[in-house]
């Protein structure tokens, strides 16, 4: 009996720490959607947060684009096609998955992700669509470097 009890308890145990994790993440989620002292941080020590074109989200600029530079030319929120036709194709283009492709009835358009690198400049991050493959292709990050290792 003590045993089935001991081990009822450590179920217990474990499904209370479980629950206490998974709402530690809620409010760490409910925190950083929200909380506009959190848009003003650099998400990485040489980057930094800026508004889309029409001001309806926010986007990263790693790095600062040289003046004569192809990356000086854009701006966050900018569809694919708008930047192809300012600065030229990309030399190689990556597409992923988000978390976000396995919400059930999620039909925005930050489903897939879309990374294209331009040699000599750097890398670009576009949202990649929906889950049914449309919507999406703005310019949510501009990484500056000259290596090409952001696209690693």
């Amino acid at each position: 009996m003590k045993t089935t009890t001991s081990a009822n308890t450590g179920a217990a145990a474990l499904a209370v720490a479980v629950i206490l994790a998974l709402s530690g993440c809620a409010a760490q989620r409910g925190a950083s959607s929200g909380g506009s002292a959190e848009a003003t941080q650099p998400s990485s020590p040489n980057g930094r947060i800026v508004k889309s074109q029409d001001g309806t989200f926010d986007g990263e600029i790693v790095g600062t684009p040289a003046p004569s530079s192809k990356f000086s030319k854009l701006a966050i929120g900018m569809t694919m096609r708008e930047v192809n036709g300012l600065i030229g194709a990309p030399d190689d283009l990556i597409r992923h998955e988000t978390g976000k492709r396995w919400i059930p009835f999620y039909f925005g358009d930050d489903a897939q992700r879309m990374q294209a690198l331009v040699k000599n400049e750097g890398c670009l991050t576009y949202t990649g669509g929906n889950v049914f493959g449309g919507g999406g292709n703005q310019l949510i990050k501009i990484e500056v470097d000259r290596s090409g290792k952001c696209l690693d």
